[in-house]
C-alpha cells in the first residue's frame, strides 16, 4: 500500500465515515443550538451592562469594568474548567453544555459590553443635548436616540467578535459535550481511525463558512460611512 493509499485509508475511510456520520450530524445540530444560546445570552448581557454603565453610577461602573476586564483576560477554556470542575465543590453541579454555554456567554458579554459602550460614547454629544432639549428623559434619550445609532455603528466589530467566540463551542468537547468535535473524538476513540475528525472538519466548514460570509456582508452593509 502506497503512502497516499494509507492516507486515504486513515482520513477518508468510507466505512468509518458512514458508521459515524449520524453522530457527527447530531453534534452539528447541538453545535448550532449551543452557538445560538451563546449569541443571544452574551449579546443581551453585554447590552444590559453597557446601558447600566451609561447611568454614570461610579460604584456600579467599577464593578462592570472589573467584571468585563476579568472575562476578557481569562481564556475561555479556563472559565469552562472552573465552572465545570470547580463549582461542584461549592455544591453547584453544571452539565457540560451549561458550563460551556455560560462560559462562552460571559466572554462574549465582556467583549460585547466594550463594543456597545464604544458605540454609545462615540455618538456625538449634540445628539444627547438635542434629545434632552425636546423634553425626553435620560432613559428615553438613551433608548430612542442614542442606542439605535450606537448599535448601527458597532454591528461590524460585534459580528466579527461573535463569530470568533461561537467557534469556541469546540471547547465543549473538554467537558464531554457531544458537539461536532466531541462526537468526532468519540468516533476516533471507538474506530481507532481519524476519519471522524475529517467529518468534523467538514461539518465545521459547512456550519461556519456561511456564517463568515454573512458576517462579511453585514460588515459591508452596516459599515460606518465616512
Amino acid at each position: 500500500m502506497s503512502g497516499w493509499d494509507r492516507f486515504l485509508q486513515s482520513f477518508f475511510n468510507a466505512k468509518v465515515a458512514w458508521d459515524y456520520l449520524p453522530k457527527i450530524i447530531d453534534g452539528f445540530w447541538l453545535t448550532i443550538l449551543l452557538a445560538l444560546c451563546i449569541i443571544v445570552s452574551g449579546l443581551l448581557a453585554g447590552l444590559v451592562l453597557a446601558v447600566a454603565r451609561s447611568l454614570g453610577l461610579r460604584p456600579l461602573n467599577w464593578f462592570i469594568v472589573f467584571t468585563v476586564d476579568l472575562f476578557r483576560a481569562l481564556p475561555p477554556l479556563v472559565i469552562i474548567a472552573l465552572l465545570y470542575f470547580g463549582l461542584p465543590a461549592a455544591g453547584v453541579q453544571l452539565s457540560g453544555f451549561a458550563a460551556t454555554w455560560l462560559s462562552l456567554s460571559l466572554v462574549l458579554m465582556a467583549f460585547a459590553e466594550e463594543i456597545f459602550w464604544a458605540g454609545i460614547t462615540a455618538t456625538p454629544r449634540g445628539q444627547w443635548e438635542a434629545a434632552r432639549s425636546t423634553g425626553l428623559s435620560f432613559l428615553q434619550t438613551l433608548g430612542w436616540v442614542i442606542l439605535p445609532q450606537a448599535v448601527r455603528m458597532v454591528i461590524p466589530p460585534l459580528t466579527n467578535r461573535t463569530i470568533a467566540i461561537t467557534k469556541g463551542t469546540a471547547l465543549g468537547s473538554v467537558v464531554a459535550v457531544s458537539e461536532i468535535l466531541g462526537a468526532a473524538q468519540a468516533g476516533v476513540s471507538f474506530s481507532f481511525n481519524p476519519t471522524p475528525l475529517t467529518l468534523g472538519a467538514i461539518a465545521y466548514v459547512v456550519l461556519f463558512v456561511p456564517v463568515v460570509i454573512l458576517g462579511r456582508w453585514i460588515e459591508t452593509r452596516f459599515a460606518w460611512k465616512r
